[in-house]
């Protein structure tokens, strides 16, 4: 870690024991998904038809999507046909294991290239994400990790993002890049690139502005930063971190299509899986996509950005077997 970011007040980067993170299945108890598929099973354990045109419903209700629900469900009544299910238990089985396996190519965790220094990350998103929280958390374990990281304050249409990245980096003890409101949000993302490579930084994870991606101008900035980035390095930026509010719905489908077109997005970062999400965008993304999903966040501490497990997500959101969901 690179000694000369410290502070003596600064908040040491010790990671929370495990034993004192709540468990997957205990962020996501109360989400939509996780109680209708609960409800459902309980209510209905016999196979049949009608329960199999339930939990398409269920799915659809939950943000899969259409496409993502059809297909399993299609999938699935193909087999009951087969008579490959004994009871509903078993389909309760299959589901799970069909839905694991289309979360399986995308749980693709960020890694930090060594051959790329600083490794450059980029974080876009509409406003209201937790863009900024995930940029402080995602510096926290990179530190963890023995990372020495710089902070760009790229979101320079909102003076209060600008403070609220500053009290991330003190909170973390690492340097923030910043210049006054309303400064050229590509002009800082520059200087702070500068500013990494002088000083042997491992990675540099720049903040940009809140952009609806119906605003086609705040689009073209995006790609003005990628333009301006390739001066100093050619391959920057060298991740291109879209973050993702799971509670948005299909809308997350057409965001991340925006961006992907504007800027090349080459991961997720799915947040606000806890409390009241429906949860089910995630396979949705999955199944139209295919992104690495980098990370979800689970809550709201340091350590609730956590890397993307589908066996955890899938256990967390559907019982284990017909008793689990009658219990």
């Amino acid at each position: 870690m690179l000694k000369f970011w410290k502070n003596r007040e600064a908040e040491p980067a010790v990671p929370a024991p495990e034993s004192a993170k709540k468990t997957w299945r205990e962020r996501l108890a109360g989400s939509v998904l996780n109680r209708d598929i609960r409800d459902l099973f309980a209510r209905h354990p016999k196979l049949d038809e009608s329960l199999l045109d339930e939990l398409e419903t269920v799915l659809i209700g939950a943000d899969v999507g259409v496409a993502a629900s059809t297909e399993l469900i299609d999938g699935l009544r193909a087999r009951l046909a087969k008579r490959e299910f004994a009871d509903a238990g078993a389909l309760l089985a299959a589901l799970r294991s069909e839905l694991i396996a289309l979360l399986v190519p995308v749980a693709q965790p960020l890694r930090i290239d060594p051959a790329h220094q600083p490794f450059v990350i980029l974080a876009v998103g509409v406003n209201g994400v937790g863009k900024t929280t995930t940029i402080g958390k995602l510096a926290r374990r990179l530190q963890n990790d023995g990372h020495g990281v710089v902070l760009a304050a790229g979101d320079t249409f909102r003076a209060a993002a600008v403070e609220q990245l500053k009290t991330w980096g003190e909170r973390n003890d690492v340097a923030v890049i910043a210049q006054g409101s309303g400064a050229d949000s590509a002009s800082v993302i520059f200087d702070a690139l500068q500013s990494a490579q002088s000083k042997g930084a491992d990675v540099l994870i720049a903040d940009t502005a809140g952009r609806l991606h119906t605003q086609g101008g705040l689009m073209d900035e995006l790609s003005k930063i990628r333009r301006v980035l390739a001066k100093l390095d050619s391959a920057a930026p060298h991740e291109a971190l879209l973050v993702i509010d799971g509670t948005t719905g299909q809308n997350a489908i057409n965001q991340v299509r925006q961006f992907k077109q504007a800027i090349g997005v080459s991961g997720l970062v799915v947040t606000k899986l806890d409390g009241t999400a429906k949860g089910g965008v995630v396979f949705a993304l999955a199944r139209e996509f295919g992104l690495p999903i980098r990370y979800v966040g689970l809550g709201e501490t340091l350590d609730d950005l956590r890397e993307f497990d589908p066996t955890a997500f899938v256990d967390a959101l559907l019982p284990v077997s017909l008793g689990d969901a009658q219990s």
